[in-house]
């Protein structure tokens, strides 16, 4: 779906379809192994930095809340420098704390550069999807984008721990090679944010007529975030928790590895899938219910019967987790200006991800306290119904735009 010309700034035409790809896709791999690449080597990093387990722990809740305080950042960044040059701050600013913390030797100094890498990587996740609106593909951007997170996260888990046991550097190359990497997409990017200042009109700031009122008082805007939060509060867990349940139910280590991946691919699809789906279907109802129902019956099936048909509920739990592509994607579907687009990420996503920090806290606290899985089960189920009331009212083309002029 091409967006009607007035949602195209004149900075949309600095830069050409094909190199808008190649740009899109190298940032959307790179903003998820800052989050994903440690956890697989967390034993590694501990003992290599001497941490205490507590500090090990505190690594891992990290992501969460940078995404959600830098997070909310992101758009008055964009209102001083412009939109580009704030995703190219952005990715320098990852570049610099992934490359750093893998050399120091203190463990502050690696809590430090890790939020730093985290924090660049909010700003891309507020900025880039307002940037993709203003383009004149936007549903293919997207696409590329929503699979490029999916997949820059899947290659931060999986090759994390081989490269770190087959290069002498171990733990400390694993972690800085995606430093490198994150160089790669700042050259394309440095190159956009000079063409747009160069464009008039192409700066990209965060002002527009139309952005008026608050964001928080657009309905849409609030059940998006419940929708973003809910579901990425489920990935959270099931990446944090689901082996361990598996395991629990008699699995072996490898075998529960093998269904968080199989959960992972599905979850890929639905990134490729999604964007699409949204911008030729008049409305989302039964994708919403779809959604609520099947992460119902995957946590269900996890509380009566793990290790009967596991292979079944990691597709189901994979399913429902196309919820997580479809919210990215309504972010610029809902929106019609690009500057409403960054106001939108910049609450959502923030908002989002601090919901969905404190599902992991919350499963270990109940796990601990109950010895079990089944109160944990019974809320994910319960979460279901809350993530299809929220997105019931997100499933038409409701413009945020519209709510706040009104």
């Amino acid at each position: 779906m091409t967006p009607p010309p007035e949602s195209a700034s004149p900075g949309s035409r600095a830069v050409g379809t094909g190199f808008a790809l190649v740009a899109t896709i190298l940032i959307a791999v790179n903003l998820r192994p800052v989050a994903s690449s440690v956890g697989p080597i967390l034993e590694e990093v501990t003992q290599g930095l001497g941490m205490s387990t507590t500090v090990a722990g505190s690594v891992t809740a990290l992501p969460g809340l940078a995404f959600g305080l830098v997070g909310a950042l992101a758009v008055g960044l964009a209102r001083r420098v412009g939109m580009t040059t704030g995703i190219v701050l952005g990715l320098l600013t990852l570049c610099i704390g992934l490359l750093a913390r893998s050399m120091i030797d203190s463990t502050v100094l690696f809590l430090v550069f890790t939020g730093l890498a985290l924090g660049g990587a909010a700003i891309g996740n507020v900025l880039v999807p307002a940037w993709i609106k203003r383009q004149p593909r936007d549903v293919r951007l997207m696409t590329l984008y929503s699979a490029g997170l999916t997949l820059g996260g899947a290659m931060g888990a999986a090759l994390v721990a081989p490269i770190s046991a087959n290069f002498d550097l171990g733990w400390r190359a694993a972690l800085g090679v995606w430093g490198l990497l994150a160089l790669v997409a700042v050259a394309p990017w440095a190159v956009i944010a000079v063409r747009e200042r160069a464009t008039p009109g192409g700066r990209g700031s965060a002002r527009s007529a139309s952005a008026v009122g608050q964001i928080w008082r657009s309905p849409t805007a609030v059940a998006l975030t419940v929708v973003f939060g809910i579901q990425s509060m489920n990935a959270y867990v099931q990446f944090g928790w689901l082996p361990q349940i598996y395991r629990d139910a008699g699995l072996s280590a490898g075998y529960a590895g093998v269904l968080m991946s199989l959960l992972t691919a599905l979850t890929l699809i639905g990134a490729l899938m999604m964007p699409t789906v949204i911008a030729r279907s008049p409305s989302l109802t039964s994708w919403m219910y779809a959604f609520g129902v099947l992460l119902v019956i995957g946590n269900g099936g996890l509380l009566l019967a793990p290790s009967a048909v596991p292979w079944l509920w990691a597709i189901i739990l994979g399913i429902s987790g196309f919820a997580f592509p479809t919210a990215i994607a309504l972010i610029t579907a809902r929106t019609r200006d690009p500057q409403v687009t960054a106001r939108l990420s910049g609450f959502v996503q923030p908002t989002g991800y601090m919901l969905a920090a404190l599902g992991p806290f919350l499963v270990g606290l109940i796990y601990e306290a109950t010895g079990t899985w089944t109160v944990v089960l019974i809320m994910l189920m319960l979460s279901g119904v809350v993530l299809t009331l929220a997105g019931l009212r997100v499933a038409h083309p409701t413009r945020v735009d519209d709510e706040l002029t009104a």
